[in-house]
């Protein structure tokens, strides 16, 4: 093989890398406000499915956790706050979980939603089941503790993800609830999620 012929091939194979290139960054221009547009109205659906009372929910603030940017917002009826919705994040076995976490004006949890995780097929991801979820309803931080036994005071515990368990429970939803709670009643949360 030539130097002409080895030349030849790098401008052919440099071609195809700077073509290939191009095709990627304008498809990604193309599809990002497509891809963002589809996120915020996720977000909304999201929002309103953990309080379907409400008839407007609007963005209190920003909060930092596991060095993740998270929001929270409240829940209105007509002028009635009925409730808080808080965005959180769970160190789990295999991911950070991002969680939404709705509580009502006693900060206790009504509903919990799981937007994204990658947890261990067939036994961590059960973490976004309604029979996990459930078992969070009602729990004040006080109560937002996993156990391995049967409770009914705090949470069981899913049999072989106990890590993913405590990472909704122990971590995201307890320390969403705590933030809420401090911000919302002037306690201050800077301790909170560190």
């Amino acid at each position: 093989m030539t130097g002409k012929d080895i030349l030849k091939i790098t401008l052919n194979l440099a071609v195809i890398y700077i073509a290939g290139g191009l095709i990627i960054a304008l498809v990604h221009a193309a599809t990002s406000p497509i891809r963002y547009h589809n996120k915020v109205v996720a977000e909304e659906l999201a929002l309103k499915s953990l309080v379907p009372d409400a008839d407007k929910i609007e963005k209190l603030g920003d909060w930092k956790i596991h060095e993740k940017d998270a929001k929270y917002f409240v829940a209105k009826k007509g002028e009635a706050t009925i409730g808080y919705i808080v965005q959180s994040y769970g160190k789990g076995y295999s991911s950070y979980i991002n969680t939404l976490i709705a509580v009502d004006r006693d900060f206790r949890v009504k509903k919990v939603k799981i937007l994204d995780q990658k947890e261990t097929p067939g036994l961590g991801d059960e973490i976004e089941e309604d029979s996990f979820t459930d078992l969070l309803k009602g729990k004040d931080a006080d109560h937002l503790k996993v156990l391995k036994t049967e409770t009914t005071e705090y949470v069981q515990a899913i049999t072989g993800a106990t890590i993913s368990s405590r990472a909704v429970t122990d971590d995201a939803v307890r320390n969403g609830v705590k933030f809420i709670k401090a911000t919302i009643t002037g306690g201050g949360a800077g301790h909170v999620g560190r």
